[in-house]
């Protein structure tokens, strides 16, 4: 199949595209390079250096036309989003659109879009949490990421475009940037390896729900030809918090660099994880990669040069 991969040249969208590549797929990237982790593109696909948000996107659907669009371009930053709404907004709600829109025009069969688990029900009630809870997102990367799903419902019904809604867990895993702010993992990894203390915002009793970036890959290639109406939770249903997540990496490394504390981050949950049957019964996924073997491969990546692929 053609398959154009929004987002590609970055952390989770290259490990897809590779993934893609493997099973004989014909691959394209879009990608703006604005993340700060420079062009993750893999070997064999086509990259186009373009911004989803603007019109010059419609040239790399009419030069690829493809069957497939795995929508993972976004501003994945939940502090950023607290601090710059708009802009937010302009990448994960009026960019998803354009590709969207896009999409239709150009006869695309299936839409692919990865939504957030994590930032979306706020304070559950119970956990796991379910796809069908309550959403209650505490900041606006939460918002536009379920308004952008209820675009994606739109286009199913009007026009007709096979999707899948993916609603991720804490992805983690080599070629994570840690100067996003976005990925505690790579965060400290990065600043344990360095020497340097890393900083638990709270009392590090907060959990999150980490799932490995090769599990997810393996989701999106099931979910080729699919067209699924539920959003679905590609996570591993186990909460671990971030004291757990340091003394995990301290004694990987066999580090004696103790962390500091800072104060909470506004608009963050202090405890999340998801369930992941409708995953298992819909796709026949579920995570394979145990957080210490993955913790042990990320850290790995950062100890070679982070150059290397993985």
């Amino acid at each position: 199949m053609r398959i154009l991969v929004t987002g590609g040249a970055g952390f989770i969208g290259s490990h897809i595209a590779a993934a893609y590549l493997a099973e004989g797929h014909q691959v394209a990237v879009v990608d703006a390079l604005a993340g700060g982790g420079g062009n993750r593109t893999p070997r064999g696909a086509t990259f186009y250096q373009e911004d989803i948000r603007r019109p010059a996107l419609a040239e790399v659907f009419r030069k690829e036309r493809p069957e497939v669009v795995s929508h993972h371009a976004a501003q994945a930053n939940l502090r950023r989003s607290i601090e710059d709404p708009v802009a937010d907004g302009e990448t994960n709600v009026l960019g998803t659109l354009r590709v969207l829109d896009l999409a239709a025009r150009f006869g695309v069969k299936q839409v692919i879009f990865s939504s957030t688990g994590g930032a979306l029900y706020g304070e559950p009630r119970s956990l796991p949490v379910g796809e069908d809870d309550p959403v209650l997102p505490m900041a606006p990367y939460g918002f536009h990421k379920y308004l952008a799903e209820h675009y994606v419902g739109y286009f199913r019904r009007v026009h007709g475009l096979g999707a899948v809604v993916f609603r991720y867990a804490n992805v983690y895993g080599p070629r994570q940037d840690p100067s996003t702010e976005a990925g505690v993992i790579s965060i400290f990894a990065e600043a344990i390896l360095g020497g340097r203390p890393p900083v638990i915002f709270g009392d590090g009793t907060q959990t999150r729900d980490f799932v490995y970036v090769g599990d997810v890959a393996e989701a999106n290639v099931r979910a080729l030809g699919r067209s699924i109406e539920p959003p679905i939770h590609i996570a591993t249903g186990i909460e671990t918090s971030v004291n757990d997540l340091y003394a995990r990496l301290r004694a990987l490394t066999r580090s004696t660099v103790d962390a500091v504390h800072g104060p909470p981050i506004p608009g963050e949950v202090h405890r999340i994880c998801l369930g992941i049957g409708r995953a298992k019964d819909l796709l026949g996924w579920r995570p394979r990669t145990p957080l210490e073997e993955g913790l042990r491969r990320t850290v790995e990546w950062f100890k070679t040069g982070r150059g290397a692929p993985a």
